[in-house]
């Protein structure tokens, strides 16, 4: 993406974020406001930005054509993930498979494995309504990752799990990483050292870090400095650094 642009109303949400994201997994960090939903809206085609160049799997989305295509391709969990109470989660990640026009021959075992990847196979005939917050969580995973997406994008995506469930979950990460783009966007600073490759850190819209969770650490290397680890110390490091830096004309963010 180039010069990517999004605003709500008259407050500016990305203010031209140039970023290029390749295999792995990346993660998005930033204070509450730092546009991080914005990116990861644009990203899953479900907003337009007020300007700039996406280019997402190799297609421009400004068009109908290239947001169909990519669509087919992507996994998107949102913050805030609406499902039917009603329908058990083997139907619904069906339905969500049939949304992504994946093949009816391959639908049966690609919502198992997802349901499995997940750890809710013995959940698979359960009603969603009957099931825990962090149940309902994963199954917001598995109908993200039931079409095997290229592009693979988690809004904070272990809210409601508990530690273990996250060990797992930061497991699932890098093995997706693989062979998928994976961004995740989280408050969650130790999810990022954990799983992720690269790293980037938003403030008031812009990038104010890019780079490897060690570099990120390597930001962090005063002991005395606020956060309990070298990650957290060079993230709160990177938001000085930036906030210190001229900001001439920045609107603030909401």
């Amino acid at each position: 993406m180039t010069g990517l642009t999004v605003r709500h109303r008259k407050a500016v949400a990305l203010d031209g974020v140039d970023l290029a994201l390749g295999t792995g997994v990346h993660g998005l960090l930033g204070p509450n406001g730092a546009g991080k939903t914005s990116l990861i809206r644009v990203l899953a085609t479900v907003a337009e930005p007020a300007a700039g160049r996406v280019e997402i799997l190799g297609e421009d989305v400004a068009g109908h054509r290239g947001r169909v295509a990519v669509r087919r391709r992507l996994g998107y969990l949102p913050q805030e993930f609406g499902h039917y109470p009603r329908f058990t989660v083997r139907d619904f990640v069906a339905y969500v498979a049939w949304l992504k026009e994946l093949p009816a021959a391959r639908t049966p075992a690609a919502v198992e494995r997802a349901v499995a990847r997940v750890g809710l196979a013995d959940r698979i005939d359960a009603r969603i309504g009957t099931l825990s917050g962090g149940m309902v969580r994963r199954v917001g995973l598995a109908q993200a990752i039931v079409n095997e997406p290229d592009l693979l994008l988690l809004d904070e995506p272990t809210a409601g799990l508990d530690p273990e469930q996250r060990v797992e979950f930061r497991g699932l990460l890098r093995e997706l990483g693989a062979h998928a783009t994976v961004i995740v966007s989280t408050h969650l600073v130790e999810d990022v050292a954990a799983a992720c490759t690269e790293v980037t850190l938003l403030d008031a819209g812009r990038v104010a870090h890019h780079g490897t969770p060690g570099g990120l650490a390597a930001l962090g290397a005063d002991p005395d400095a606020p956060g309990e680890n070298p990650v957290e110390r060079g993230y709160a490091a990177a938001l000085r650094a930036h906030r210190a830096a001229p900001a001439a004309g920045r609107e603030a963010v909401r």
